[in-house]
């Protein structure tokens, strides 16, 4: 039986009367949640005829426990499932949808609905797609609009993701097991298992709001005031932010005096994050704790926590993960944390990365960058772009930055400036206090200011990394360092 549902059954017998489940004017007690878990699976066993037995359910649904309960009745079924992302193109979508072989959407379209869950009316419409090709035991499949070309459909089994979730309760604590209030979509991974499947594993309170009420109807673009009011204002202990978002939060901690004084767990994630950001969020009392991981090991590899961190490094592996470093320095990760990728053959054993890093002497991973985004600039030098990039996204003035410099003797960078009208003198200020911590040999000698990155045009991944082959493609007209 899956340790989630097992965990809701224990929670519901040991503490009938605590909220597992909350959202807006809804509430669940664990007792209520299972009760409820049971009902949505009894509807969804009466729409079976609508689907090929192994085909799996596509869900397309924003943040709400409508999403929760459905998530977790397909578990209880033992249906595969593919979330999509609200933020996908209608390409992307369609892209996901034939590739994994899905034979049912649902979705919150007013089609003639068939299903009622907390609350919400939902359409379940058959799809006509080719028979799946999955590996066996597969329960969730994870598109994540990867950095270069076609997304691949990461499969996972549902012990895979739970024994992820298990370990973060294992490393942090139950004590942290408060108040989650998601940020992040539930349809990505991290959020997925980090955030529900653990907060559930370990006796939380999951509070799930709707998009529009935390100002992320856009989120490549959120409304901070909003945003931070709602962290405030609904009493959340723990988060689950992308770096970028992380960025945002401390600036409107810095300019507007705003505090957090429930959070006591903030886990970042997603890319690198620079040392002199994670100092601002200690100096401003925000306590974040940065990890790593990727949708081929479930979403986390390993992690800072409260009792064992390290600023600049991306903590220790989760305890049912072998982390080890190659001769060349990639990351490889076993015993196998995922099944292998829809129409592919299955992945029988430990992951090759891709991603550059080194164990310190007390056991803490740091990560180096992508061996395939690294450097070689004209003198020999092997430079990662993340760490110079994660250099420049430290100064307030720069939103995003990507760096490049193949081949050539100086490095340059695409550039967005925090407010489109900035003065040059500002944002050249701000690349030289980034030149200050990079030696010369990894400094910025010139750039190109740009409006922001655009999702909609391929330039952002899901998460919001920077798609560098579409990004630089680009002309480039240099500007002065």
């Amino acid at each position: 039986m899956s340790r989630v549902l097992q965990a809701i059954a224990a929670h519901a017998l040991s503490k009938p009367q605590a909220v597992a489940l909350s959202g807006g004017d809804q509430s669940f007690t664990y007792a209520q949640l299972a009760q409820a878990i049971e009902d949505a699976a009894a509807q969804l066993a009466g729409l079976a005829h609508l689907k090929s037995p192994d085909a799996p359910v596509a869900v397309m649904l924003e943040n709400g426990p409508a999403w929760v309960i459905l998530d977790l009745a397909l578990v209880k079924l033992g249906w595969p499932s593919l979330p999509i992302p609200g933020f996908f193109t209608p390409a992307q979508r369609d892209h996901a949808v034939a590739d994994s072989g899905a034979g049912l959407l649902i979705s919150a379209e007013d089609a003639g609905a068939q299903l009622r869950i907390a609350g919400i009316e939902l359409t379940a419409t058959p799809l006509a797609t080719a028979a799946p090709r999955l590996p066996a035991g597969t329960a969730k499949i994870t598109y994540t609009s990867g950095s270069t070309g076609q997304p691949k459909g990461v499969c996972l089994s549902q012990d895979q993701m739970e024994a992820v979730a298990a370990s973060l309760v294992q490393m942090i604590g139950a004590d942290y097991a408060g108040r989650h209030l998601p940020l992040l979509p539930l349809s990505i991974l991290l959020e997925n298992v980090a955030g529900l499947y653990a907060t559930l594993i370990g006796g939380g309170r999951y509070h799930v709001l709707p998009p529009t009420e935390l100002g992320l109807d856009n989120p490549f673009r959120p409304d901070l005031a909003r945003l931070t009011a709602a962290i405030a204002g609904e009493g959340a202990t723990s988060l689950i932010l992308v770096p970028e978002l992380l960025r945002a939060v401390l600036m409107v901690m810095s300019f507007t005096g705003a505090r957090f004084p429930n959070l006591n767990l903030v886990a970042v994630g997603g890319a690198k994050v620079a040392p002199q950001l994670l100092a601002q969020a200690q100096a401003l009392g925000l306590p974040v704790y940065e990890g790593y991981g990727l949708s081929e090991c479930a979403s986390v590899v390993t992690l800072n926590t409260p009792s064992a961190h390290q600023t600049g490094a991306a903590g220790r592996p989760l305890p049912h993960l072998t982390v080890e470093i190659d001769s060349g320095g990639e990351i490889i990760v076993s015993p196998r944390p995922f099944l292998g990728y829809a129409g592919g053959q299955p992945a029988l054993g430990p992951v090759r990365t891709g991603d550059l890093g080194r164990f310190d002497a007390d056991g803490f991973l740091h990560i180096d960058g992508r061996r395939a985004n690294t450097i070689i600039n004209a003198y020999g030098r092997n430079i990662a772009p993340e760490w110079v990039e994660s250099e420049l996204l430290a100064q307030a003035e720069i939103r995003q930055a990507i760096v490049f410099g193949e081949g050539q003797a100086q490095l340059g960078a695409l550039l967005v400036p925090l407010a489109p009208d900035m003065a040059a003198a500002d944002l050249e200020a701000a690349v030289a206090r980034a030149n200050r911590n990079l030696p010369a040999y990894a400094q910025i000698g010139r750039w190109q200011v740009r409006a922001p990155f655009d999702p909609a045009a391929g330039e952002l991944t899901g998460n919001g990394r920077p798609r560098r082959a579409v990004l630089l493609t680009h002309p480039f007209v240099e500007a002065q360092a």
